[in-house]
């Protein structure tokens, strides 16, 4: 996916550029190439972006640790000011910065990355806690010798001193 220059898009019908994906993204790891479709519209002093896409990425189970397929799919749409970066007087110097200015800026001669943008969209859609299944159960412990059908005690062998020498303090 090329990057493309901010004032060309003011040359281009309605001023705005459909880019479609079909392709892996080479920070993401997928199994199937990234698929769906990019816009970017130019809307003078800002970039109207929007974007569909899916793919398949392996996660790893929080509770199991097993490994899983999941869809991530993406649905989003963003405005990005175009506008000179505010540089500081001088360098080090600290300035103080106005919540209203904590926006996604680009200089207005400068170029859109469509692939940095679907690769950040992608990272936002990832599940905060990724778990195989609702009712995975976790990590099922077994002592020694124990056989399949029989319950797991609670407390993990390696923690077997941790709970003789807390049975012999004082309650």
């Amino acid at each position: 996916m090329e990057r493309i220059y901010i004032p060309q898009l003011l040359k281009a019908v309605d001023q705005a550029e459909t880019i479609p994906v079909r392709e892996h993204l080479p920070e993401l790891e997928t199994l199937t190439p990234v698929q769906g479709v990019v816009r970017v519209s130019h809307r003078a002093g800002y970039l109207e972006v929007s974007g569909k896409a899916e793919a398949i990425v392996t996660l790893t189970c929080d509770r199991c640790l097993q490994q899983y397929n999941h869809r991530l799919t993406v649905d989003a749409s963003e405005v990005i000011w175009l506008q000179e970066p505010i540089e500081p007087e001088e360098e080090g110097m600290e300035y103080e910065v106005a919540f209203d200015d904590l926006v996604e800026t680009l200089p207005p001669n400068g170029f859109f990355e469509p692939a940095t943008w679907l690769y950040e969209q992608f990272c936002l859609a990832l599940p905060p806690r990724q778990l195989c299944d609702k009712q995975c159960q976790g990590i099922q412990v077994r002592e020694q010798g124990q056989e399949e059908d029989e319950k797991p005690e609670t407390v993990d062998r390696r923690w077997a001193s941790l709970e003789a020498l807390r049975n012999q303090l004082p309650q």
